[in-house]
């Protein structure tokens, strides 16, 4: 069977699984669906899931560990960042961030970017409206 048939999930290495909770469920507001103590996964929308687990190499990656596709990305923008979230600023490349953090691209798509407590990049994307 080809894995295209099948769900997928995003998995996220912490080093503190207490303060990733905190994060994760009391910042960005995600319900816990399997708690095994050294690791929880979190539904999200449409049956997928985000798992957060204990791992040495926790915030190593150089690049974006997961992320949601938004429909108002501007108030989840502003509600993350009520929350405490910080979100990226970039300005090299072909990614640059007005004052918000949010990136527009051509075609109209445009994405924010925050970090966990660990330093994992997580973004926000919200699909071009034409």
């Amino acid at each position: 069977m080809p894995l295209a048939d099948f769900e997928v999930g995003a998995a996220v290495a912490v080093t503190d699984i207490a303060r990733a909770r905190r994060f994760y469920e009391d910042t960005l507001g995600l319900p816990v669906d399997i708690d095994s103590g050294d690791h929880v996964r979190y539904r999200c929308g449409g049956n997928t899931t985000i798992m957060v687990f204990v791992s040495p190499y926790a915030g190593t990656a150089k690049s974006t560990q997961a992320g949601w596709g938004i429909s108002d990305l501007e108030a989840v923008v502003d509600e993350l960042a009520a929350r405490g979230v910080t979100f990226e600023q970039y300005d090299e490349g072909p990614i640059k961030t007005d004052a918000k953090g949010i990136a527009s691209f051509d075609g109209g798509a445009k994405v924010a970017y925050f970090a966990d407590p660990d330093g994992n990049i997580l973004s926000l994307a919200q699909a071009p409206t034409n």
